[in-house]
This record gives structure tokens, sequence and C-alpha cells, in this order.
């Protein structure tokens, strides 16, 4: 089960949902989480707070379960965190990478949700970072044709 947070209508016009029950159907995951789409500054307060980076960012991931194991009872949904995405870094990503926001949203949502899993990446070398070679390969996965 997830939460979307939208208060500024900033993925008006998205299909958020249905990407995320993709992903998920795709990775057999049903864990609890939360999107929350934020402005450019609201994800530079928090990156500033939470990674010592006075910038913004395209998203930031919160994960439950680092460190320990957080307790949970037989059949109840296991809570996976928290991810924050800025809708002003997912326009300038698409632009940059010549993507529709579309596809860009689509790949922060499986970036997000991998993260949330527990995979981690030091760069974005699409190359030699195993998260970012399973992140394009759960994406070619899903969508063989490439994204309309």
């Amino acid at each position: 089960m997830y939460f979307i947070e939208d208060e500024h209508g900033m993925a008006e016009g998205k299909d958020v949902a249905g990407s995320l029950d993709m992903i998920l159907g795709y990775l057999g995951e049903d864990g609890e989480f939360s999107v929350h789409f934020v402005t450019d500054d609201e994800i530079k307060a928090l990156n500033r707070d939470y990674r010592d980076k006075d910038e913004p960012t395209d998203i930031l991931t919160f994960r439950i379960l680092d460190g320990e194991e957080f307790p949970s009872f037989p059949g109840e949904e296991k809570e996976l965190g928290d991810m924050f995405i800025s809708m002003d870094a997912m326009r300038r990503n698409a632009s940059e990478f010549s993507v529709s926001e579309d596809e860009e949203l689509f790949r922060l949502l499986v970036h997000g949700i991998l993260h949330l899993q527990g995979y981690d990446h030091k760069t974005n070398d699409f190359s030699s970072e195993p998260m970012l070679m399973r992140q394009e390969e759960i994406i070619r996965a899903l969508f063989p044709g490439g994204m309309a």
C-alpha cells in the first residue's frame, strides 16, 4: 500500500498510481510507503538537513529499515519508508536527457522503490552501478519497445 502526497498539485495529470502499481507488481513488492511531490526549495531543505548537501536533488528516500529490522506481526505489511520527488528537478532531467516527463517520473519512481528496498549507489554511472543497472533493466522489462 502506498500514500501519494501532492499538496501543490505538481503531479496533476500524471498516472502515478498506475506507474506504482506496475512497478510494485513487477517487483512483487507489497510494503507500505509514501511518495511526496515537492518543490526544489523543499527538497533542498531536506537534502541540507539530512545529507548536509545544500542543493536541490531529484529524489530523496528515507528507508525505515536502515539499520535494525523494524518489528512487524505476521500478515502485517512491512513499512518501507518515504520518498520525496522534486517535480522541478524531474522536469529539468527530462529536458536534459531528452525523454518525456512521464518517462523520467517513471524512472524516479523505480529509483525510489529500489532505494526503499535497500539498494544504493555511490555514483550515477549507469554502466557500473548495480542499482542503476537494475533500474534500467526494470524499465526495459516493463516497456520493451521503450516508453512512448
